[in-house]
């Protein structure tokens, strides 16, 4: 082997270095402490295209814990995958890239917002941690582990939320976060002993390759995606969501946009590679357009009469999932059911993965756009603003550039992969297109109301002494700005490098447990 062949192990012991290392280094002043958070994010963001890299090049990558193999031969004979395996796809690698622009976004821009604090030696491991636990879910091979990696970052999660632990809100939001996610944590771990029991494996791969819809995996199937629909913000099981991004420093809600999708990946990889073929029927594919669907409408609508900028934005969330959620459950309808709409259901599943990108860029972006207006005035409730384009120029200009994104403008890369899940759901039912067009208008008017009122009209009398947030914070938010406008500039070469690749694994059962299993299905 060659270093290039530890890139997935590399991968989490980086960010898991950098969370033990964190209270010693702090020690040593505010720059060693923004070097080891800034240096290592940016590490961490450079082995995960490294690893894209390689998995485009050379195909799905099985990294195995602790040796070279991961077959054991057992006493009788039956040899299974039992180490701890990290499988990395193209789909895998995708969410990697997605989750470090965002973990890297989110540190440069806290090395300055974070700065007026105390504690930040304890802020920095926690953010280490939960980028380890975000990027551990999208690579592991197997559920126990995936349950230790939601376990790791939703622990990094509740104490991130409630940092300023002088706020009631936060501490509020941090316990409803807490009790929310152990429920639906307990609810997947026995999910994941009732497959165990059955097929004495926990490997997704060696699972799938056993596979047999029964009542006991149909119950495991609901159980797993009411959890991780849950964890990424899907109406009903969304009232933590709101709460715990508009508490949290913005820094984290940036980097908490990221781990929201690494649960919609572990549902996306369920729903595909492990049940995939023997899923069956047109009820759990409509269960989920349905979750879809109710999420954008519900969420759009909640956002629309918000005032307080990151409780909309938190709101906005949950109806962006609902997109995502959308092109899912379409493509597993079409792709699993039958149709003979092969192309549609490719389309839809396309459009949903390059939404998560789209996302996860622009939401970030708007979460650290209002932090930084948060740290300029003080203020969170859009009432109290007004005037702030002519003091802080370059974050209304970044500002905008994300809520035209969100909204689906054209020729931004929002649009573009809201018109591919558009396109395929059209083929569906029309009703499911005109839903989310309606969202999309409501989006719109939402964050129209928040530039009028935030940014254009006249200057309150107490920003008089306002000016543009300080090069850190800028910095992260240019980031996120270059990958949006990298996407909206370059949408063919981002759909056939990224989003295809990564479709295209996630719809390959056979090539994904051929991978460990040493064959097809």
């Amino acid at each position: 082997m060659n270093w290039n062949d530890h890139l997935p192990a590399l991968l989490l012991m980086i960010p898991l270095f950098g969370a033990f290392a964190a209270p010693l280094v702090c020690l040593l002043g505010k720059t060693m402490r923004n070097v080891l958070l800034v240096g290592l994010s940016f590490v961490t963001l450079l082995v995960a295209l490294l690893l894209w890299k390689s998995v485009l090049a050379g195909g799905i990558a099985v990294y195995v814990m602790g040796g070279e193999s991961f077959n054991l031969t057992l006493p009788s004979g039956m040899a299974l995958p039992i180490r701890i395996i990290m499988e990395v796809d193209a789909f895998s690698a995708f969410m990697v890239v997605c989750g470090s622009i965002a973990s890297f976004a989110g540190a440069l821009f806290s090395t300055n917002y974070m700065e007026k604090f105390t504690g930040l030696g304890r802020f920095v491991s926690l953010y280490f941690l939960l980028t380890l636990g975000m990027l551990g879910m999208m690579i592991t091979g197997d559920f126990f582990n995936f349950f230790i990696f939601i376990e790791i970052a939703s622990i990094a999660s509740f104490g991130l939320v409630a940092f300023w632990r002088d706020r009631p809100e936060a501490i509020e939001a941090s316990l409803k976060y807490t009790l929310v996610s152990q429920v639906g944590s307990m609810i997947f771990l026995i999910a994941a002993g009732a497959l165990y029991g059955k097929y004495n494996a926990l490997n997704i791969a060696a699972i799938g390759s056993l596979l047999q819809f029964g009542v006991m995996e149909k119950i495991a199937l609901v159980f797993i995606i009411g959890t991780l629909a849950m964890k990424c913000g899907s109406f009903p099981m969304h009232m933590w969501l709101p709460d715990a991004y508009a508490e949290a420093p913005s820094g984290v809600s940036c980097l908490l946009v990221a781990v929201s999708q690494a649960s919609l990946y572990g549902l996306m990889r369920v729903c595909f590679s492990l049940y995939g073929v023997n899923l069956g029927g047109s009820f759990i594919p409509w269960m989920i357009i349905s979750m879809g669907l109710a999420s954008m409408f519900f969420g759009v609508t909640m956002a629309v009469v918000q005032h307080e900028i990151k409780r909309l934005i938190g709101y906005h969330s949950v109806s962006q999932v609902g997109y995502m959620l959308l092109g899912l459950g379409v493509g597993l309808l079409v792709l699993t059911d039958a149709h003979g709409m092969a192309e549609y259901g490719f389309t839809a599943m396309k459009g949903g993965i390059f939404h998560i990108f789209n996302y996860t860029m622009y939401k970030g972006l708007l979460f650290l756009a209002a932090g930084a207006i948060y740290y300029a005035t003080g203020k969170r409730d859009l009432n109290e603003m007004g005037g702030l384009a002519r003091r802080m120029p370059f974050t209304t200009a970044m500002f905008v550039i994300a809520a035209a994104a969100i909204s689906g403008l054209p020729p931004f890369n929002g649009f573009v992969s809201k018109l591919l899940i558009y396109e395929s759901v059209f083929a569906v039912h029309p009703a499911l297109t005109v839903v989310a067009l309606l969202t999309s208008v409501l989006t719109l008017a939402s964050f129209v109301k928040v530039f009028q009122t935030a940014f254009l009209g006249p200057e309150k009398s107490v920003f008089t002494g306002v000016r543009e947030v300080p090069s850190g914070m800028l910095f992260g938010m240019g980031v996120l700005t270059l990958a949006v406008l990298g996407a909206t500039l370059f949408p063919s070469w981002t759909l056939s490098n990224l989003v295809e690749p990564a479709a295209k694994a996630l719809v390959d059962q056979a090539g994904y447990i051929g991978a460990v299993m040493g064959g097809g299905l």
